[in-house]
């Protein structure tokens, strides 16, 4: 196989190589997936991707191209790629919106185990949004927990530090303004704040998640053993590491007090993905190019 293979075959690398091609901490939803490979290889990159190059990518991963084209469909119908026509192909690009939700991430991203947020001051959100406000509730949720806060109870959330302007921002962008009401302040000296913490994060399965994470990738924070992959497996332990990685913000309060599980692996990440970046870019620029003869 060479570097550069529009044909490399998945299972034949993972023996051969290692690549931790069942490396996945959570499987991963073909919809989250298009978006990192988005947030990845084209943002900051290129104007737009070929549907085509982006189905190929997926099945780089095993996803069918059934279920690679419906994701795409669902994440058009949601607001979070648009469609645009390049001759006659398709093309995606990623939504001003989209584009904005990915800076707060990779702020968060880049960010988790350098600044450990004190807990001299708290953010508490409250909301009355209807149970029937299912989408409105989930959405609520997947933001909050990826700018750090945590759940103490249905519709209360706490975060160390203070959150303020991140979540005025977020309410305003979900428009629910008259649902919410938003406190900061400093928790009394006189308890601990233990069993508020408990009940937020489960920092016992945090630790376990960040062992895990060691265990696929430690391999690939040696440099001889990065100088073994080809193109399409430096693209693929990347695109791994990073998604793997991404769910980190959601589960972590960043405590002063984290065990060194955390330490290692924010290192290992900061190690290995500016590393591979060459590598992974080439190889999804080769499989993002239509063939010749399709315009």
């Amino acid at each position: 196989m060479t570097k550069n293979s529009k044909t490399s075959k998945v299972a034949e690398t993972n023996e051969a190589s290692g690549v931790p091609m069942a490396g996945w901490l959570e499987p991963p939803q073909p919809q989250d997936l298009v978006v990192t490979l988005l947030a990845d290889n084209v943002r900051h990159r290129l104007d737009s991707v070929w549907s085509g190059g982006l189905v190929r990518l997926l099945g780089e991963f095993g996803f069918s191209v059934g279920a690679s084209r419906v994701a795409l469909t669902r994440l058009a119908r949601r607001d979070l790629i648009s469609r645009a026509k390049k001759g006659r192909l398709v093309a995606y690009r990623l939504t001003e919106r989209t584009e904005r939700v990915i800076a707060e991430g990779d702020d968060r991203i880049f960010r988790l185990g350098r600044e450990e947020m004190s807990a001299g001051r708290m953010t508490v959100l409250w909301h009355t949004l209807p149970e029937d406000s299912r989408l409105e509730r989930a959405r609520l949720a997947r933001r909050l927990r990826f700018l750090g806060f945590g759940s103490v109870q249905d519709a209360t959330w706490i975060s160390l530090g203070d959150r303020e302007p991140e979540v005025v921002n977020l309410v305003k962008d979900l428009d629910i303004d008259r649902f919410v009401s938003l406190m900061t302040g400093e928790p009394s000296p006189d308890f601990g704040l233990g069993p508020l913490i408990e009940r937020a994060w489960d920092l016992a399965g945090l630790t376990a998640r960040y062992e895990a994470f060691l265990a696929e990738f430690s391999p690939f924070g040696a440099e001889e053993r990065r100088r073994e992959l080809t193109d399409g497996e430096a693209f693929r332990v990347r695109t791994q590491l990073v998604h793997n990685f991404r769910q980190f913000p959601f589960l972590d309060p960043g405590l002063p007090s984290a065990d060194a599980a955390r330490d290692r692996s924010v290192e290992l990440f900061h190690t290995v993905y500016p590393a591979l970046k060459e590598q992974a870019h080439r190889h999804f620029d080769v499989l993002a190019t239509p063939d010749e003869g399709v315009r």
